[in-house]
Protein backbone atom coordinates (compact mmCIF):
# COMPACT_ATOMS: atom_id res chain seq x y z
CA UNK A 1 0.00 0.00 0.00
CA UNK A 2 0.90 3.34 -0.74
CA UNK A 3 2.04 5.46 2.70
CA UNK A 4 0.29 8.57 2.89
CA UNK A 5 1.87 11.58 2.40
CA UNK A 6 4.68 9.50 0.02
CA UNK A 7 5.16 10.29 -3.52
CA UNK A 8 5.04 6.72 -5.72
CA UNK A 9 7.91 5.63 -7.96
CA UNK A 10 6.98 6.74 -11.53
CA UNK A 11 7.71 4.25 -14.62
CA UNK A 12 9.80 7.20 -16.00
CA UNK A 13 11.77 7.39 -12.94
CA UNK A 14 14.60 6.56 -14.26
CA UNK A 15 16.67 7.06 -10.76
CA UNK A 16 18.58 4.02 -9.39
CA UNK A 17 18.72 1.88 -12.26
CA UNK A 18 22.09 0.11 -13.42
CA UNK A 19 23.62 0.81 -16.86
CA UNK A 20 22.07 -2.43 -18.49
CA UNK A 21 18.89 -1.80 -16.62
CA UNK A 22 18.86 1.99 -18.77
CA UNK A 23 19.92 0.05 -21.77
CA UNK A 24 17.41 -1.92 -21.39
CA UNK A 25 14.52 0.58 -21.27
CA UNK A 26 16.38 2.55 -24.22
CA UNK A 27 15.99 -0.09 -26.86
CA UNK A 28 12.45 -1.45 -25.57
CA UNK A 29 11.62 2.77 -25.89
CA UNK A 30 12.65 2.32 -29.81
CA UNK A 31 11.04 -0.77 -30.45
CA UNK A 32 7.50 0.73 -29.31
CA UNK A 33 8.27 3.86 -31.46
CA UNK A 34 9.24 1.29 -34.41
CA UNK A 35 5.79 -0.52 -33.54
CA UNK A 36 3.88 2.98 -33.40
CA UNK A 37 5.42 3.86 -36.88
CA UNK A 38 4.57 1.11 -38.20
CA UNK A 39 1.16 1.23 -36.69
CA UNK A 40 0.48 4.61 -38.17
CA UNK A 41 1.72 3.57 -41.63
CA UNK A 42 -0.71 0.67 -41.76
CA UNK A 43 -3.70 2.65 -40.57
CA UNK A 44 -3.05 5.01 -43.26
CA UNK A 45 -2.94 2.32 -45.73
CA UNK A 46 -6.08 0.86 -44.60
CA UNK A 47 -7.76 4.19 -44.77
CA UNK A 48 -6.70 4.53 -48.71
CA UNK A 49 -7.58 1.24 -48.98
CA UNK A 50 -11.08 1.69 -47.69
CA UNK A 51 -11.50 5.06 -49.53
CA UNK A 52 -10.83 3.30 -53.13
CA UNK A 53 -12.84 0.50 -51.76
CA UNK A 54 -15.79 3.18 -50.86
CA UNK A 55 -15.08 4.78 -54.38
CA UNK A 56 -15.26 1.43 -56.40
CA UNK A 57 -18.15 0.40 -54.69
CA UNK A 58 -20.30 3.96 -55.51
CA UNK A 59 -18.64 3.47 -59.00
CA UNK A 60 -20.40 -0.19 -59.49
CA UNK A 61 -23.41 1.18 -57.84
CA UNK A 62 -24.13 4.19 -59.59
CA UNK A 63 -23.16 1.33 -63.19
CA UNK A 64 -25.93 -0.61 -61.46
CA UNK A 65 -28.14 1.76 -60.89
CA UNK A 66 -27.68 3.60 -64.15
CA UNK A 67 -28.31 0.09 -65.91
CA UNK A 68 -31.49 -0.92 -63.74
CA UNK A 69 -32.92 2.29 -65.38
CA UNK A 70 -31.92 1.74 -68.96
CA UNK A 71 -33.07 -1.74 -68.96
CA UNK A 72 -36.51 -1.24 -66.79
CA UNK A 73 -37.04 2.41 -66.36
CA UNK A 74 -38.04 5.13 -68.83
CA UNK A 75 -35.53 6.36 -71.20
CA UNK A 76 -37.09 10.05 -71.75
CA UNK A 77 -34.75 12.85 -70.51
CA UNK A 78 -37.57 15.45 -69.80
CA UNK A 79 -38.22 16.24 -66.65
CA UNK A 80 -41.18 18.59 -64.78
CA UNK A 81 -41.64 22.10 -66.02
CA UNK A 82 -40.94 22.77 -61.84
CA UNK A 83 -37.29 22.32 -62.14
CA UNK A 84 -36.70 25.29 -64.42
CA UNK A 85 -37.36 28.01 -62.69
CA UNK A 86 -34.79 27.34 -59.65
CA UNK A 87 -32.64 31.43 -60.48
CA UNK A 88 -34.19 34.64 -61.44
CA UNK A 89 -33.76 34.44 -65.08
CA UNK A 90 -35.32 31.37 -65.83
CA UNK A 91 -38.13 32.45 -64.42
CA UNK A 92 -38.64 34.91 -67.61
CA UNK A 93 -38.85 31.55 -69.68
CA UNK A 94 -42.13 31.53 -69.32
CA UNK A 95 -43.12 34.75 -70.67
CA UNK A 96 -44.06 33.48 -74.49
CA UNK A 97 -45.44 35.20 -77.11
CA UNK A 98 -47.61 32.61 -77.83
CA UNK A 99 -51.39 33.27 -76.30
CA UNK A 100 -52.06 30.62 -73.71
CA UNK A 101 -54.71 28.35 -75.92
CA UNK A 102 -58.03 28.94 -74.07
CA UNK A 103 -60.95 26.22 -73.82
CA UNK A 104 -62.93 27.03 -77.03
CA UNK A 105 -59.37 26.56 -78.89
CA UNK A 106 -58.83 23.37 -78.03
CA UNK A 107 -62.62 21.98 -78.33
CA UNK A 108 -62.70 23.57 -82.38
CA UNK A 109 -59.28 21.86 -82.48
CA UNK A 110 -60.69 18.25 -81.13
CA UNK A 111 -63.78 18.62 -83.54
CA UNK A 112 -61.58 19.81 -86.55
CA UNK A 113 -59.86 16.49 -86.52
CA UNK A 114 -63.00 14.83 -86.65
CA UNK A 115 -61.96 14.76 -90.61
CA UNK A 116 -59.32 13.77 -90.44
CA UNK A 117 -59.81 10.45 -91.10
CA UNK A 118 -61.73 10.78 -94.38
CA UNK A 119 -59.10 13.35 -95.38
CA UNK A 120 -56.14 10.18 -94.57
CA UNK A 121 -57.90 8.09 -96.83
CA UNK A 122 -59.16 9.81 -99.45
CA UNK A 123 -56.89 9.23 -102.06
CA UNK A 124 -57.17 5.27 -101.11
CA UNK A 125 -59.67 3.26 -104.07
CA UNK A 126 -63.39 2.98 -102.70
CA UNK A 127 -65.40 -0.06 -103.28
CA UNK A 128 -69.21 0.67 -102.32
CA UNK A 129 -71.23 -2.19 -101.12
CA UNK A 130 -75.17 -1.48 -100.71
CA UNK A 131 -77.19 -3.31 -98.89
CA UNK A 132 -81.28 -3.49 -100.47
CA UNK A 133 -84.21 -4.87 -99.79
CA UNK A 134 -85.43 -6.78 -102.83
CA UNK A 135 -88.94 -5.42 -104.60
CA UNK A 136 -90.81 -8.28 -102.69
CA UNK A 137 -89.25 -7.23 -99.49
CA UNK A 138 -90.28 -3.25 -99.98
CA UNK A 139 -93.68 -4.00 -98.90
CA UNK A 140 -95.05 -2.51 -95.73
CA UNK A 141 -95.83 -4.70 -92.74
CA UNK A 142 -98.73 -2.64 -91.61
CA UNK A 143 -100.91 -1.79 -94.69
CA UNK A 144 -98.75 -3.82 -97.57
CA UNK A 145 -98.25 -0.24 -99.45
CA UNK A 146 -94.91 0.05 -101.42
CA UNK A 147 -91.73 1.46 -99.50
CA UNK A 148 -89.78 4.32 -100.81
CA UNK A 149 -86.06 4.83 -99.59
CA UNK A 150 -85.94 7.65 -96.72
CA UNK A 151 -81.98 7.46 -96.30
CA UNK A 152 -78.87 6.02 -95.52
CA UNK A 153 -77.16 3.83 -92.93
CA UNK A 154 -73.09 4.62 -94.36
CA UNK A 155 -69.91 3.19 -91.86
CA UNK A 156 -66.39 3.46 -93.43
CA UNK A 157 -63.90 0.47 -93.03
CA UNK A 158 -60.52 -0.37 -94.41
CA UNK A 159 -59.76 -3.32 -95.87
CA UNK A 160 -56.11 -4.37 -96.25
CA UNK A 161 -55.27 -6.80 -99.22
CA UNK A 162 -51.81 -8.82 -97.94
CA UNK A 163 -49.05 -8.48 -100.62
CA UNK A 164 -49.48 -11.15 -103.64
CA UNK A 165 -47.19 -12.36 -106.61
CA UNK A 166 -48.30 -12.77 -110.22
CA UNK A 167 -45.72 -13.61 -112.39
CA UNK A 168 -45.80 -11.17 -115.74
CA UNK A 169 -43.82 -12.31 -119.06
CA UNK A 170 -42.40 -9.92 -121.38
CA UNK A 171 -42.87 -10.98 -125.04
CA UNK A 172 -40.89 -8.56 -127.12
CA UNK A 173 -41.86 -9.37 -130.85
CA UNK A 174 -39.41 -8.76 -133.25
CA UNK A 175 -40.46 -8.17 -137.22
CA UNK A 176 -37.88 -8.00 -140.46
CA UNK A 177 -39.65 -7.70 -143.95
CA UNK A 178 -40.51 -10.48 -146.32
CA UNK A 179 -39.79 -8.35 -148.97
CA UNK A 180 -35.70 -7.83 -148.27
CA UNK A 181 -35.41 -11.19 -147.21
CA UNK A 182 -36.03 -12.27 -150.89
CA UNK A 183 -34.26 -8.88 -152.84
CA UNK A 184 -32.07 -7.66 -150.28
CA UNK A 185 -28.76 -8.70 -149.35
CA UNK A 186 -29.67 -7.48 -145.76
CA UNK A 187 -32.74 -7.66 -143.90
CA UNK A 188 -33.80 -5.47 -141.25
CA UNK A 189 -34.61 -6.70 -137.98
CA UNK A 190 -36.30 -4.45 -135.95
CA UNK A 191 -37.93 -5.05 -132.47
CA UNK A 192 -40.75 -3.23 -130.41
CA UNK A 193 -40.05 -0.78 -127.98
CA UNK A 194 -39.81 -2.94 -124.65
CA UNK A 195 -38.31 -1.87 -120.69
CA UNK A 196 -35.02 -3.03 -120.11
CA UNK A 197 -34.62 -5.78 -117.20
CA UNK A 198 -33.36 -4.21 -114.04
CA UNK A 199 -30.85 -7.54 -113.87
CA UNK A 200 -29.91 -9.07 -116.81
CA UNK A 201 -31.07 -12.97 -116.05
CA UNK A 202 -32.58 -12.36 -112.57
CA UNK A 203 -36.47 -12.63 -112.06
CA UNK A 204 -35.93 -9.59 -109.93
CA UNK A 205 -38.48 -6.62 -110.96
CA UNK A 206 -38.75 -3.13 -110.06
CA UNK A 207 -41.42 -3.62 -106.94
CA UNK A 208 -39.89 -7.09 -106.05
CA UNK A 209 -36.60 -5.26 -105.58
CA UNK A 210 -38.57 -2.31 -103.79
CA UNK A 211 -40.29 -4.26 -101.35
CA UNK A 212 -37.53 -5.97 -99.95
CA UNK A 213 -35.49 -2.89 -99.51
CA UNK A 214 -38.92 -1.28 -97.95
CA UNK A 215 -38.86 -4.39 -95.30
CA UNK A 216 -34.91 -4.43 -94.53
CA UNK A 217 -34.13 -0.61 -94.81
CA UNK A 218 -37.66 0.89 -93.50
CA UNK A 219 -39.19 -1.84 -91.25
CA UNK A 220 -35.78 -3.19 -89.98
CA UNK A 221 -37.00 -6.77 -91.43
CA UNK A 222 -34.11 -8.91 -92.00
CA UNK A 223 -33.76 -11.07 -94.94
CA UNK A 224 -33.88 -14.21 -93.16
CA UNK A 225 -37.33 -13.28 -91.89
CA UNK A 226 -38.70 -12.31 -95.90
CA UNK A 227 -37.61 -15.32 -96.70
CA UNK A 228 -39.59 -16.67 -94.39
CA UNK A 229 -42.49 -14.86 -95.15
CA UNK A 230 -42.42 -15.71 -99.37
CA UNK A 231 -42.09 -19.38 -98.07
CA UNK A 232 -44.96 -19.18 -96.08
CA UNK A 233 -46.93 -17.18 -99.40
CA UNK A 234 -45.49 -20.38 -101.43
CA UNK A 235 -42.86 -18.35 -102.90
CA UNK A 236 -39.06 -19.43 -102.23
CA UNK A 237 -36.81 -16.76 -102.82
CA UNK A 238 -33.08 -17.62 -100.98
CA UNK A 239 -31.85 -15.06 -99.02
CA UNK A 240 -28.71 -14.86 -100.89
CA UNK A 241 -30.37 -14.25 -104.19
CA UNK A 242 -32.48 -11.29 -102.20
CA UNK A 243 -28.98 -10.20 -101.17
CA UNK A 244 -27.34 -10.31 -104.75
CA UNK A 245 -30.39 -8.15 -106.17
CA UNK A 246 -29.83 -5.38 -103.50
CA UNK A 247 -25.89 -5.02 -103.94
CA UNK A 248 -26.25 -5.03 -107.58
CA UNK A 249 -28.82 -2.37 -107.73
CA UNK A 250 -26.41 -0.44 -105.30
CA UNK A 251 -23.77 -0.83 -107.90
CA UNK A 252 -25.77 -0.35 -110.41
CA UNK A 253 -28.06 2.42 -109.83
CA UNK A 254 -27.81 3.99 -106.08
CA UNK A 255 -24.68 5.06 -105.99
CA UNK A 256 -24.72 7.76 -109.02
CA UNK A 257 -27.92 9.28 -106.51
CA UNK A 258 -25.64 8.31 -103.53
CA UNK A 259 -22.45 10.53 -105.20
CA UNK A 260 -25.30 13.37 -106.10
CA UNK A 261 -26.69 13.52 -102.96
CA UNK A 262 -23.25 13.90 -101.51
CA UNK A 263 -22.08 16.63 -103.81
CA UNK A 264 -25.61 18.37 -102.70
CA UNK A 265 -24.47 17.50 -98.71
CA UNK A 266 -21.13 19.92 -99.19
CA UNK A 267 -22.83 22.72 -100.64
CA UNK A 268 -24.47 23.38 -97.12
CA UNK A 269 -23.31 25.22 -94.92
CA UNK A 270 -24.18 23.98 -91.59
CA UNK A 271 -24.06 19.65 -91.32
CA UNK A 272 -24.30 17.22 -88.46
CA UNK A 273 -22.56 13.81 -87.77
CA UNK A 274 -22.79 10.89 -86.14
CA UNK A 275 -21.20 7.76 -86.20
CA UNK A 276 -21.91 3.89 -84.90
CA UNK A 277 -20.69 1.15 -83.92
CA UNK A 278 -21.63 -2.68 -86.57
CA UNK A 279 -20.36 -5.46 -86.88
CA UNK A 280 -18.74 -6.94 -90.41
CA UNK A 281 -17.35 -10.90 -90.36
CA UNK A 282 -15.43 -10.74 -93.29
CA UNK A 283 -12.90 -7.84 -93.58
CA UNK A 284 -9.47 -9.15 -95.00
CA UNK A 285 -7.08 -9.57 -91.73
CA UNK A 286 -9.87 -8.59 -88.62
CA UNK A 287 -11.19 -10.91 -86.66
CA UNK A 288 -15.09 -11.37 -87.14
CA UNK A 289 -15.50 -10.20 -83.67
CA UNK A 290 -13.83 -7.01 -84.02
CA UNK A 291 -16.14 -3.40 -84.31
CA UNK A 292 -16.54 -1.43 -87.93
CA UNK A 293 -18.33 1.86 -88.15
CA UNK A 294 -21.46 3.77 -89.84
CA UNK A 295 -20.93 7.04 -90.14
CA UNK A 296 -23.16 9.53 -90.45
CA UNK A 297 -23.55 13.00 -92.33
CA UNK A 298 -26.90 15.18 -92.51
CA UNK A 299 -28.00 18.70 -93.39
CA UNK A 300 -29.08 21.26 -91.05
CA UNK A 301 -31.92 23.29 -91.97
CA UNK A 302 -32.67 22.90 -95.39
CA UNK A 303 -35.44 22.67 -97.86
CA UNK A 304 -33.29 19.74 -99.54
CA UNK A 305 -32.72 17.53 -96.41
CA UNK A 306 -29.68 15.11 -97.41
CA UNK A 307 -28.80 11.97 -94.84
CA UNK A 308 -26.17 10.07 -96.02
CA UNK A 309 -24.25 6.63 -94.38
CA UNK A 310 -20.60 5.62 -94.80
CA UNK A 311 -19.20 2.85 -93.73
CA UNK A 312 -15.82 2.38 -91.98
CA UNK A 313 -13.83 -0.10 -90.63
CA UNK A 314 -12.28 1.74 -87.79
CA UNK A 315 -13.33 5.29 -86.05
CA UNK A 316 -10.03 7.07 -87.28
CA UNK A 317 -10.26 11.28 -87.90
CA UNK A 318 -9.16 10.53 -91.43
CA UNK A 319 -12.44 9.74 -92.34
CA UNK A 320 -14.68 12.89 -91.83
CA UNK A 321 -11.37 14.45 -93.18
CA UNK A 322 -11.65 12.31 -96.52
CA UNK A 323 -15.81 12.33 -96.75
CA UNK A 324 -15.97 16.12 -95.61
CA UNK A 325 -13.05 17.33 -97.93
CA UNK A 326 -13.65 20.59 -99.32
CA UNK A 327 -16.28 21.19 -96.95
CA UNK A 328 -16.37 24.83 -94.99
CA UNK A 329 -18.98 25.75 -92.79
CA UNK A 330 -20.65 24.61 -89.34
CA UNK A 331 -20.37 20.98 -88.08
CA UNK A 332 -22.69 19.65 -85.42
CA UNK A 333 -21.29 16.63 -83.11
CA UNK A 334 -21.18 14.85 -80.21
CA UNK A 335 -17.93 15.05 -78.12
CA UNK A 336 -15.86 12.87 -79.73
CA UNK A 337 -12.23 14.24 -79.94
CA UNK A 338 -11.61 13.01 -83.64
CA UNK A 339 -13.73 16.03 -84.95
CA UNK A 340 -11.73 18.21 -83.56
CA UNK A 341 -8.58 17.41 -85.58
CA UNK A 342 -11.05 18.58 -88.47
CA UNK A 343 -9.52 21.79 -90.73
CA UNK A 344 -9.92 24.84 -89.45
CA UNK A 345 -12.44 25.54 -92.42
CA UNK A 346 -15.03 23.19 -90.69
CA UNK A 347 -15.64 24.82 -87.24
CA UNK A 348 -16.68 22.59 -84.50
CA UNK A 349 -20.19 22.77 -82.61
CA UNK A 350 -21.03 20.68 -79.22
CA UNK A 351 -23.87 18.78 -78.55
CA UNK A 352 -25.81 20.10 -75.32
CA UNK A 353 -27.69 16.96 -75.29
CA UNK A 354 -25.25 15.19 -74.55
CA UNK A 355 -24.04 17.18 -71.23
CA UNK A 356 -27.56 17.13 -69.72
CA UNK A 357 -27.59 13.59 -70.86
CA UNK A 358 -24.75 13.12 -68.11
CA UNK A 359 -26.19 15.05 -65.52
CA UNK A 360 -29.49 12.98 -66.31
CA UNK A 361 -27.78 10.02 -65.85
CA UNK A 362 -26.63 11.27 -62.60
CA UNK A 363 -29.65 12.26 -60.91
CA UNK A 364 -31.32 8.90 -62.14
CA UNK A 365 -28.86 6.59 -60.09
CA UNK A 366 -30.09 8.64 -56.93
CA UNK A 367 -32.60 7.72 -54.64
CA UNK A 368 -35.50 9.89 -54.28
CA UNK A 369 -34.53 11.39 -51.43
CA UNK A 370 -31.37 12.51 -51.88
CA UNK A 371 -32.65 14.05 -55.50
CA UNK A 372 -34.32 17.17 -54.16
CA UNK A 373 -31.94 19.91 -54.06
CA UNK A 374 -29.34 18.29 -55.09
CA UNK A 375 -26.49 19.12 -57.33
CA UNK A 376 -27.11 16.46 -60.20
CA UNK A 377 -30.59 18.48 -59.91
CA UNK A 378 -28.87 21.55 -60.68
CA UNK A 379 -26.79 20.67 -63.50
CA UNK A 380 -29.66 19.29 -65.09
CA UNK A 381 -32.01 22.53 -64.09
CA UNK A 382 -29.25 24.71 -66.37
CA UNK A 383 -29.46 22.65 -69.71
CA UNK A 384 -33.23 22.42 -69.28
CA UNK A 385 -33.29 25.89 -69.11
CA UNK A 386 -31.19 26.47 -72.44
CA UNK A 387 -33.76 23.96 -74.48
CA UNK A 388 -36.59 25.71 -73.23
CA UNK A 389 -35.06 28.94 -74.61
CA UNK A 390 -34.66 26.81 -77.41
CA UNK A 391 -38.12 25.87 -77.75
CA UNK A 392 -39.54 29.36 -77.20
CA UNK A 393 -37.61 30.80 -80.19
CA UNK A 394 -37.73 28.21 -82.92
CA UNK A 395 -40.34 29.88 -84.76
CA UNK A 396 -38.77 33.30 -84.92
CA UNK A 397 -36.42 34.58 -87.11
CA UNK A 398 -32.40 34.68 -86.96
CA UNK A 399 -32.53 38.48 -86.00
CA UNK A 400 -34.99 37.50 -83.16
CA UNK A 401 -33.39 34.55 -82.08
CA UNK A 402 -30.18 35.79 -81.74
CA UNK A 403 -31.27 38.52 -79.76
CA UNK A 404 -33.53 36.49 -76.98
CA UNK A 405 -30.20 34.45 -77.41
CA UNK A 406 -28.47 37.04 -76.16
CA UNK A 407 -30.79 38.12 -73.40
CA UNK A 408 -31.47 34.66 -71.99
CA UNK A 409 -29.00 32.56 -72.60
CA UNK A 410 -25.80 33.69 -72.49
CA UNK A 411 -26.67 35.16 -68.83
CA UNK A 412 -27.13 31.10 -68.26
CA UNK A 413 -24.30 30.02 -69.34
CA UNK A 414 -22.04 32.29 -67.57
CA UNK A 415 -23.64 31.20 -64.25
CA UNK A 416 -23.49 27.89 -64.98
CA UNK A 417 -20.20 27.79 -65.87
CA UNK A 418 -19.34 29.64 -63.14
CA UNK A 419 -21.18 27.15 -60.84
CA UNK A 420 -19.47 24.09 -62.76
CA UNK A 421 -15.97 25.42 -62.00
CA UNK A 422 -16.54 26.01 -58.45
CA UNK A 423 -17.96 22.66 -57.58
CA UNK A 424 -15.73 20.35 -59.59
CA UNK A 425 -12.72 20.45 -56.88
CA UNK A 426 -15.83 18.72 -54.51
CA UNK A 427 -16.61 15.93 -56.83
CA UNK A 428 -14.91 12.08 -57.07
CA UNK A 429 -13.80 12.49 -60.75
CA UNK A 430 -14.70 8.78 -61.56
CA UNK A 431 -18.28 9.56 -59.85
CA UNK A 432 -21.20 9.90 -62.80
CA UNK A 433 -21.53 13.41 -60.84
CA UNK A 434 -17.59 14.33 -61.81
CA UNK A 435 -17.93 13.11 -65.23
CA UNK A 436 -20.68 14.65 -66.27
CA UNK A 437 -19.15 18.07 -64.92
CA UNK A 438 -15.70 17.07 -66.67
CA UNK A 439 -17.89 16.68 -69.64
CA UNK A 440 -19.25 20.22 -69.82
CA UNK A 441 -15.95 21.64 -68.91
CA UNK A 442 -13.88 19.98 -71.63
CA UNK A 443 -16.54 20.44 -74.18
CA UNK A 444 -17.73 24.54 -73.10
CA UNK A 445 -16.16 26.11 -75.97
CA UNK A 446 -18.12 23.23 -78.45
CA UNK A 447 -21.09 23.57 -76.15
CA UNK A 448 -21.39 27.30 -76.55
CA UNK A 449 -20.73 27.25 -80.51
CA UNK A 450 -24.51 27.01 -80.90
CA UNK A 451 -24.33 30.92 -80.15
CA UNK A 452 -22.72 31.34 -83.48
CA UNK A 453 -25.17 31.59 -85.99
CA UNK A 454 -28.95 31.79 -85.02
CA UNK A 455 -29.52 28.94 -87.79
CA UNK A 456 -27.26 26.41 -85.18
CA UNK A 457 -28.96 24.07 -83.08
CA UNK A 458 -28.27 23.90 -79.15
CA UNK A 459 -28.27 19.93 -79.58
CA UNK A 460 -26.99 17.38 -82.50
CA UNK A 461 -30.36 15.52 -82.28
CA UNK A 462 -30.89 15.96 -86.02
CA UNK A 463 -28.47 13.29 -86.55
CA UNK A 464 -29.41 10.87 -83.30
CA UNK A 465 -33.02 10.81 -85.14
CA UNK A 466 -31.54 10.08 -88.55
CA UNK A 467 -28.83 7.24 -87.25
CA UNK A 468 -31.91 5.50 -85.16
CA UNK A 469 -33.34 3.69 -87.85
CA UNK A 470 -29.89 1.78 -88.58
CA UNK A 471 -29.27 1.16 -84.94
CA UNK A 472 -33.04 -0.87 -85.05
CA UNK A 473 -31.95 -2.88 -88.08
CA UNK A 474 -28.66 -3.57 -86.53
CA UNK A 475 -30.26 -5.04 -83.32
CA UNK A 476 -32.34 -7.01 -85.71
CA UNK A 477 -30.37 -8.18 -88.13
CA UNK A 478 -26.77 -8.49 -85.70
CA UNK A 479 -24.11 -8.01 -88.27
CA UNK A 480 -23.17 -7.66 -92.31
CA UNK A 481 -21.37 -10.42 -94.19
CA UNK A 482 -18.77 -8.75 -96.05
CA UNK A 483 -17.46 -4.77 -96.67
CA UNK A 484 -19.64 -4.71 -99.92
CA UNK A 485 -22.71 -5.87 -98.36
CA UNK A 486 -22.20 -3.19 -95.43
CA UNK A 487 -21.53 -0.43 -98.09
CA UNK A 488 -24.56 -1.07 -99.80
CA UNK A 489 -26.44 -1.00 -96.59
CA UNK A 490 -24.87 2.37 -95.99
CA UNK A 491 -25.97 3.76 -99.93
CA UNK A 492 -29.15 2.45 -99.18
CA UNK A 493 -29.90 3.98 -95.82
CA UNK A 494 -28.99 6.88 -96.97
CA UNK A 495 -31.74 6.85 -100.42
CA UNK A 496 -34.13 5.82 -97.55
CA UNK A 497 -33.78 8.40 -94.89
CA UNK A 498 -33.11 11.26 -97.30
CA UNK A 499 -36.11 9.95 -99.29
CA UNK A 500 -38.22 9.95 -95.68
CA UNK A 501 -36.69 13.72 -94.83
CA UNK A 502 -38.06 14.66 -98.07
CA UNK A 503 -41.29 13.83 -97.55
CA UNK A 504 -41.55 10.27 -99.84
CA UNK A 505 -43.01 6.79 -99.53
CA UNK A 506 -39.74 4.70 -99.61
CA UNK A 507 -41.39 1.82 -101.36
CA UNK A 508 -43.08 3.61 -103.88
CA UNK A 509 -39.60 6.04 -104.35
CA UNK A 510 -37.79 2.99 -104.96
CA UNK A 511 -40.35 1.20 -106.94
CA UNK A 512 -40.47 5.00 -109.45
CA UNK A 513 -36.39 4.69 -109.12
CA UNK A 514 -35.57 0.71 -110.59
CA UNK A 515 -38.21 1.03 -113.24
CA UNK A 516 -36.66 4.36 -114.63
CA UNK A 517 -33.08 3.58 -114.11
CA UNK A 518 -32.16 1.02 -116.18
CA UNK A 519 -33.91 2.86 -118.90
CA UNK A 520 -31.95 6.02 -118.73
CA UNK A 521 -28.60 6.75 -120.29
CA UNK A 522 -26.63 8.51 -117.59
CA UNK A 523 -23.25 8.49 -119.02
CA UNK A 524 -24.01 10.14 -121.99
CA UNK A 525 -27.04 12.17 -120.07
CA UNK A 526 -25.88 13.14 -116.39
CA UNK A 527 -28.52 15.64 -116.18
CA UNK A 528 -31.15 12.85 -116.13
CA UNK A 529 -30.25 12.27 -112.84
CA UNK A 530 -31.87 15.66 -111.41
CA UNK A 531 -35.16 14.19 -112.28
CA UNK A 532 -35.28 11.18 -109.83
CA UNK A 533 -33.91 13.50 -106.84
CA UNK A 534 -35.78 13.25 -104.21
CA UNK A 535 -36.98 17.10 -103.98
CA UNK A 536 -37.48 16.63 -108.10
CA UNK A 537 -40.78 17.81 -109.02
CA UNK A 538 -40.48 15.52 -111.93
CA UNK A 539 -41.39 12.89 -109.42
CA UNK A 540 -44.88 11.54 -109.26
CA UNK A 541 -47.47 12.57 -106.73
CA UNK A 542 -47.86 9.20 -105.84
CA UNK A 543 -44.29 9.11 -104.38
CA UNK A 544 -45.25 12.11 -101.89
CA UNK A 545 -46.95 11.66 -98.85
CA UNK A 546 -49.74 14.07 -97.49
CA UNK A 547 -48.16 17.05 -95.38
CA UNK A 548 -49.19 16.00 -92.28
CA UNK A 549 -48.07 12.53 -92.72
CA UNK A 550 -44.90 13.63 -94.06
CA UNK A 551 -44.33 15.96 -91.13
CA UNK A 552 -45.44 13.06 -88.78
CA UNK A 553 -42.95 10.49 -90.66
CA UNK A 554 -39.29 13.07 -90.16
CA UNK A 555 -40.64 13.37 -86.68
CA UNK A 556 -40.49 9.38 -86.29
Amino acid sequence: MRKAGGNPKSDTDLSGLSREELLEKYLQLQDLTRQKETLEETCLQLKKQVSDLQMQIGWMSEQLALSNKKTFGSSSEKTSPEQLSFFNEAESLADSKLPEPQVEEITYKRKKRKGKREEDLKGLPLEIVEYALSETECTCPQCGEHLHQMSKEIRSELVFVPAQFKKVKHERLIYSCRNCEKKEIATPVIKAPAPAALIKGSIASASLVAGIINGKYVNSLPLYRQEKEFQRQGIYLPRQNMANWLIRCADDYFVLLYERLRHELLTNDILHADETTMQVLKEPGRKPTCNSYMWLYRTGPSDRPVVLFEYQQTRAAEHPKTFLSGYHGYLQVDGYAAYHTLPKEIRIVGCFAHARRKFDEALKIMSEKDRLGSKAERGLQYCNALFAIERDIQNLSDTERTRIRDEKSVPILEEFHEWLQKIQPQMLPKSKMGKAIHYALDQWEYLTGYLLDPRLSISNNLAEQSIRPFTIGRKNSLFSDTPRGAFTSAVIYSLVETAKANGLKPYIYFQYLLSRMPNLDFKNNPEKLESLLPWSADLPEDCRLPADSAKNSQED
